[in-house]
């Protein structure tokens, strides 16, 4: 087996150039863009795209597991940040999770239906963000913030449905809210909801 040789430092330049043009790109216009529009997004010729991602599908992935790996690192920085409202940061990290998960599928469904796998469930990134909402969890239901009958392994499938439920209202911002709002108030010990209503 060969060693790929470093990348020289423009090349490296160029590469994060093409990444942030592309998820700029994708924000905006959906997975679908061409990649011409990330090569002038990214001031390159599309010969450079293809350089570094020798396929539409390479580069998307590549977006995508950028976008995870910032996600995680942020997951993590709130954790070590150890916050006196343990409720509060739970809730903010379910908030942001919603989001990005929204975005993140976008990525999935143009990547099965180009009928590449990616497996993210059982990856070292998908293991940290799991260690991650575990300790946040168990923070907020320590201060009493959630119901202590809730696992991680529950938690999952209703962020999952939920991001899904996000996406399906659109750009309805007070729907969307109210769902997130329904997931939250499910989440918390019964006595907690019954004072807000």
């Amino acid at each position: 087996m060969t060693e790929s040789k470093p990348l020289r430092a423009d090349a490296r330049r160029n590469r994060a150039k093409v990444l942030e043009a592309a998820e700029t790109v994708f924000a905006a216009k959906g997975t679908g863009a061409p990649t011409e529009e990330v090569a002038r997004e990214a001031g390159v010729g599309v010969g450079t795209v293809f350089r570094h991602f020798p396929t539409k599908e390479a580069l998307l992935e590549a977006v995508l597991f950028a976008r995870l790996h910032r996600f995680v690192d942020e997951a993590e920085s709130v954790v070590a940040r150890d916050s006196p409202d343990a409720g509060a940061a739970f809730f903010t990290f379910l908030t942001s999770w919603i989001e990005m998960s929204s975005a993140k599928n976008a990525y999935f469904e143009a990547l099965s239906a180009a009928g590449v796998s990616v497996p993210t469930a059982g990856s070292v990134v998908g293991a940290r963000l799991l260690d991650a909402l575990g300790m946040l969890l168990r923070r907020a239901q320590d201060a009493g913030a959630v119901r202590p009958d809730v696992t991680v392994g529950e938690l999952i499938p209703v962020i999952i449905g939920t991001a899904k439920a996000a996406e399906h209202v659109g750009t309805d911002c007070g729907l969307r809210n109210r769902v997130v709002a329904i997931l939250f108030d499910g989440l918390r010990p019964a006595m907690s909801v019954a004072h807000r209503a």
